[in-house]
């Protein structure tokens, strides 16, 4: 299959042409990547069960692990849901559009595929000018998950999407660099409170300002309700060790290894990577939202520098740390404390 890019990063306006041209392939059934403000999505009409199929098979996604389906607004929200408890407006009107995903209960709208059979459906407003000027041109809801090779890192920038899946999917719209940089945070909307399935870039705190939340739910289910968690994601190409402990722990640990005749890369805030020697420097900024940003990026450049071990810093789990270290505990080999 040949996959069509259109590169509309540099334009002052967005492409309305490139637009029509990835709406119309996702109106044949087909499918294309996009950006978002938190990784780059795979979609698919969620209308349509053959072309929410393609997602599947293009991933190498298992069959029962439900899909986001993304919308431009609330109209269309609205029109794939039933029974919303009331606060849902309230979140809606602070964090959409934006990076959180409300699993509330399906009408049937979509396809069945989308929803892995449950009653209930994954939905988001993404907020970024591509992805909102697509979907508006489609006017239909856009099955959409990280548009990689399951296991793979998330993508955050149009070449990871195409070192993955070109010859897989019809195509890429390339929106330029992500913002976020992980993915949505995933929220099941129960009557009196909800349940946070996924941390993401709204954080507990955030969330806690307008609905009780009753429970951080981090265990591997058997039917999962949203993406991530179920299955083990996020595996960059060599092992990755998290070490909790100061600068002069980790740097114990990566002599260790040296010692042994490995090739050691740290990934790690700039203020480590200072103080920390090792044979490949991965910066990860200074702040949290640095790290969140830069974090798949660096998972990725890792398979290009020959490095036998990663070694990562451990941050805190607070505000979107929370979000971080989830992904991380996921991608890890070992947990050194």
């Amino acid at each position: 299959m040949e996959t069509k890019r259109w590169n509309i990063q540099r334009e002052t306006e967005i492409n309305k042409q490139f637009i029509s041209e990835a709406a119309a392939l996702l109106r044949a059934g087909e499918t294309v990547a996009f950006p978002t403000e938190t990784v780059y999505g795979l979609g698919a009409d969620a209308t349509n069960q053959l072309a929410v199929a393609k997602i599947f098979a293009a991933k190498g996604r298992p069959q029962d692990n439900p899909l986001i389906a993304h919308v431009a607004n609330v109209e269309q929200f609205q029109q794939l849901v039933d029974n919303l408890p009331d606060y849902v407006d309230d979140l809606i009107a602070a964090f959409s559009p934006g990076p959180l995903t409300y699993v509330v209960e399906s009408n049937g709208v979509c396809a069945e595929n989308v929803t892995a059979g449950l009653s209930t459906i994954a939905v988001r407003i993404p907020d970024h000018p591509v992805a909102l000027e697509l979907l508006r041109a489609c006017n239909f809801p856009v099955a959409g998950p990280s548009a990689n090779i399951s296991g793979k890192p998330s993508p955050t920038t149009a070449d990871h999407v195409y070192e993955d899946l070109t010859g897989r999917i019809a195509g890429i719209v390339d929106g330029g660099p992500t913002g976020v940089g992980v993915e949505s945070t995933v929220i099941s909307c129960r009557e009196n409170d909800v349940v946070i399935l996924r941390p993401g870039g709204i954080t507990k705190e955030q969330i806690e300002k307008i609905v009780p939340v009753t429970e951080l739910r981090n265990e591997i289910v058997d039917k999962p309700a949203s993406p991530g968690m179920k299955y083990k994601h996020y595996s960059p190409d060599v092992p990755l060790w998290l070490v909790d402990g100061d600068t002069e722990k980790i740097q114990k640990v990566i002599a260790e290894e040296r010692g042994k005749g490995k090739k050691v890369a740290l990934l790690a805030r700039d203020a480590i990577l200072e103080l920390v020697e090792a044979d490949v420097s991965l910066s990860l900024g200074s702040s949290l939202e640095d790290v969140a940003n830069k974090l798949y990026d660096n998972l990725r450049k890792i398979k290009k520098s020959d490095a036998d071990l990663m070694v990562s810093e451990v941050f805190p789990e607070s505000g979107i740390g929370q979000a971080i270290m989830n992904r991380l505990k996921k991608a890890m080999t070992a947990y050194i404390s």
